[in-house]
């Protein structure tokens, strides 16, 4: 019986395939940025581009936030560097309030100072030594909360011991959010 149950778990997770979503390569973040505003008679200068796929690492939603926000604040087509660089605090607020909000909500006050632990050494990945050592802990006794903090999504391991944030920039919201104690 138990052989049966383990080919049954192993058919079972092979009838799914798992996509990872990410940051859009070069060309297809700078297509989704610019296809539609062409379509609308708007352009944006190479530098503009260049400055929103920086900002945005062409994670798809922040695409959009900012291309959304160039728009807004720019004069006239094309959009400029300039333009890129006051929409983005633009954007950044939008994003603080709503997409980085919702999910640092669902967080323990405890799980929210892994995080910014986490935060504190940028992007990511870290290894769970490092975080550990921010909190200035035994990686052992943060183990149980990066556990729950990968079932609530907020953070995977891309390699053993490593942790790094599931949603990009969210390293820059928890420092604007939660300053160091």
């Amino acid at each position: 019986m138990v052989g049966k149950t383990g080919r049954a778990k192993s058919y079972a997770e092979r009838l799914f395939e798992f996509v990872p979503v990410d940051g859009l390569e070069d060309d297809d973040a700078r297509s989704a940025l610019i296809v539609p505003a062409s379509h609308e008679g708007v352009e944006f200068n190479p530098d503009a581009i260049a400055e929103v796929l920086r900002k945005t690492g062409g994670y798809p939603y922040f695409l959009q936030e900012w291309g959304k926000y160039s728009w807004d604040v720019a004069d006239a087509s094309p959009i400029e560097f300039d333009d890129v660089q006051r929409a983005t605090t633009l954007a950044l607020a939008e994003l603080d309030a709503s997409f980085f909000r919702v999910r640092f909500d669902r967080l323990t006050p405890a799980q929210k100072g892994y995080m910014r632990a986490m935060a504190e050494l940028g992007a990511g990945p870290h290894r769970s030594s490092e975080i550990a050592s921010v909190l200035d802990k035994k990686v052992n006794s943060v183990a149980p909360m990066r556990g729950e903090l990968m079932k609530k999504g907020m953070i995977y391991s891309p390699a053993h011991g490593d942790t790094a944030f599931t949603v990009p920039l969210f390293d820059g919201f928890m420092k604007r959010t939660m300053p160091l104690p």
